[in-house]
C-alpha cells in the first residue's frame, strides 16, 4: 500500500481488520458475538428443505465436490470452503429470523457465518481466530452499509451487495491477508456486489441467491487477494465504485467512524417476529395495544401503523401475498397473526398467513402511513408508531421505541438459546438435545482448538 494510499478510508479500514487482535476486543463482544453465532446457526438449521436451498444445493452437488473440508449446515454433509458457504448462506436467510444491524440495514450473520465457518474448518483455524473474523467482518460491513446510506436501499438489497465485501473482509482476516492483500479482496468483492429488490413483487427466489452470493463471492475474493489477484484500491468510495454507482447519500467517514472504541457488532438486533424487520416495530405495538386495551381481532375497525420510507419501500411491494415467504413481507399479514394468534413465529406464517381467513380479514384492515418523526429517527432508530379506531369508535394509539431483539431490548439468554432450538427443530434439521450441546460449545469457543467438529454434537 503506497503512502498516497494509506489515509483512504478503504485503506483505513483495511489496517483496523489486520490489526484486529482477539485480546484487544472487550469480553461483552465476544460474549455477544457468540450470542449471535448460536442465533445464526438455529436460522441456518431452519432452511433445511426450502426449496429454494434444495436448489442451491443441487447445484453445489453438481458442481462442486462430493466430499470436503467443509460442513453444509442443514444435511452435515461436507463439500469444498465455496459449496458449503454457499448452501449455508442461503439456508440462513430463508425463515427471516437472522440478525439485522439497524443503522446499516444489513443481516451480517447470513454471509458472514457461512463464509468464515467453511473456511475454519478447511484451514483448521482455533475458536478464537473464527471469532475474531467473524467480528471483523461485522465491524467493516455494517460501516460500509451505513457508508452507503438510506439511498442504497431504495433499489438493493444491502445484504447482498455489502454481504459481499463483509465476507470478504472477515476471510481474509481469518487467511492472514496483509493490509495491502485485504485491501484487494475488498475490490475484488465490491466489483461482484449485487442484489436488487425487484424480486419481491413477485415472489422470486432472488433472497437467497443474493446472500448465497455474497458469502461465496466473498471468500473467492479473499482467495483470490491471497494468490496475489489485484482488485481497485478504492472500490467503495472511489469515483466509479460501489458509491458512485448504488448511493446518493453516501458518506465516506462512516467507513471509520469509531474504529477500536465503537463496537458495531453489539448494535446488531435479534429477530423476535418470522418477518421482515420492518414489520416488527408496528407488530409489537399493535401486541402491546391490543393486551393493554383487552382487544380481540374483530374488535378492531382499521389499523394504522405510522412508519419510515424504507417500510414503504420494502413492503409496500406486496399486496396480497402468493407465498408464505412473501407473507413475512406483508405488513397486514403479520399484524393479522398478531392479532389472531398472538404470534409470528415460524408456525403461524407456515399454517396461518395464507391459510387462514381472520388473518386475512384483518390484513385488510391495515395501511401503512409515511410517519416524519419515524422516518428522521430511521435508520439507527426503527420506531413503531400505530393508531387504531375500534368497532365501537375509540381511537387508540401505541408506541414502541426499542422493538423486542434491539439491543436495548436484547434476548435474555434463556430466550435466544429458547429460539434457536425452535429453528432446529422446525424442519428437522437437529434435534433438541444435540442443539443444546452445540449451543454449550459456542458459548466456550473461545477456549477451543481447532473448530473443526464444532457441529458433530448435532
Amino acid at each position: 500500500m503506497s503512502p498516497e494510499t494509506a489515509d483512504w478510508p478503504t485503506a483505513r479500514l483495511c489496517n483496523f481488520i489486520v490489526e484486529l487482535d482477539f485480546e484487544q476486543i472487550p469480553q461483552r463482544v465476544v460474549h455477544f458475538a457468540k450470542g449471535l453465532m448460536i442465533d445464526w446457526l438455529g436460522s441456518a438449521l431452519a432452511g433445511k428443505g426450502a426449496r429454494q436451498v434444495e436448489m442451491i444445493d443441487g447445484f453445489a452437488r453438481a458442481m462442486g465436490p462430493a466430499d470436503g473440508s467443509s460442513t453444509v449446515i442443514p444435511t452435515r454433509r461436507c463439500t469444498s470452503p465455496y459449496f458449503a458457504a454457499m448452501v449455508n448462506a442461503a439456508a440462513s436467510h430463508v425463515v427471516e429470523q437472522d440478525d439485522v444491524h439497524n443503522g446499516s440495514v444489513f443481516h451480517p450473520a447470513a454471509v458472514i457465518f457461512p463464509a468464515v465457518l467453511a473456511v475454519a474448518e478447511a484451514e483448521k483455524k482455533t475458536g478464537r481466530e473464527m471469532l475474531t473474523a467473524c467480528i471483523a467482518g461485522y465491524e467493516a460491513g455494517i460501516r460500509v452499509g451505513e457508508f452507503l446510506g438510506r439511498s442504497h436501499y431504495e433499489t438493493f438489497h444491502t445484504t447482498g451487495t455489502v454481504g459481499t465485501v463483509a465476507a470478504a473482509a472477515a476471510v481474509g482476516k481469518l487467511i492472514g491477508l496483509d493490509a495491502s492483500g485485504l485491501n484487494h479482496a475488498l475490490g475484488s468483492a465490491g466489483t461482484q456486489a449485487a442484489g436488487l429488490w425487484e424480486f419481491l413483487r413477485d415472489a422470486a427466489d432472488s433472497k437467497q441467491l443474493h446472500t448465497a452470493r455474497a458469502a461465496a463471492n466473498g471468500l473467492f475474493a479473499a482467495y483470490l487477494a491471497r494468490d496475489g489477484f489485484r482488485g481497485a484500491a478504492q472500490i467503495l468510495e472511489g469515483k466509479k465504485g460501489m458509491a458512485a454507482g448504488m448511493s446518493s447519500d453516501a458518506d465516506p467517514a462512516r467507513l471509520t467512524d469509531g474504529l477500536g472504541t465503537r463496537w458495531a457488532t453489539e448494535e446488531t438486533s435479534f429477530k423476535w417476529h418470522a418477518s421482515c424487520r420492518h414489520t416488527h416495530p408496528a407488530a409489537d405495538a399493535l401486541q402491546s395495544l391490543m393486551r393493554r386495551e383487552g382487544l380481540g381481532p374483530d374488535d378492531i375497525l382499521d389499523v394504522v401503523t405510522h412508519v419510515h420510507q424504507g417500510a414503504i419501500d420494502v413492503l409496500g411491494a406486496v399486496d396480497i401475498p402468493q407465498t408464505v415467504h412473501q407473507a413475512k413481507f406483508s405488513m397486514g399479514t403479520v399484524l393479522g397473526l398478531i392479532a389472531v394468534h398472538d404470534v409470528a413465529d415460524l408456525d403461524a406464517f407456515e399454517h396461518h398467513a395464507l391459510a387462514d381467513a381472520r388473518v386475512s380479514r384483518f390484513r385488510s384492515k391495515v395501511r401503512m402511513a409515511f410517519d416524519t418523526e419515524v422516518d428522521s429517527l430511521y435508520p439507527k432508530q426503527w420506531v413503531g408508531k400505530i393508531s387504531v379506531t375500534t368497532i365501537d369508535g375509540r381511537k387508540l394509539a401505541a408506541r414502541v421505541d426499542e422493538p423486542k431483539g434491539d439491543p436495548g431490548n436484547t434476548l435474555a439468554r434463556q430466550e435466544l438459546e429458547a429460539k434457536a432450538i425452535r429453528l432446529a427443530e422446525f424442519r428437522g434439521g437437529a434435534a433438541a438435545d444435540g442443539m443444546r450441546r452445540c449451543i454449550a460449545r459456542i458459548w466456550n469457543l473461545d477456549q477451543a482448538g481447532s473448530v473443526v467438529g464444532i457441529f458433530a454434537e448435532l
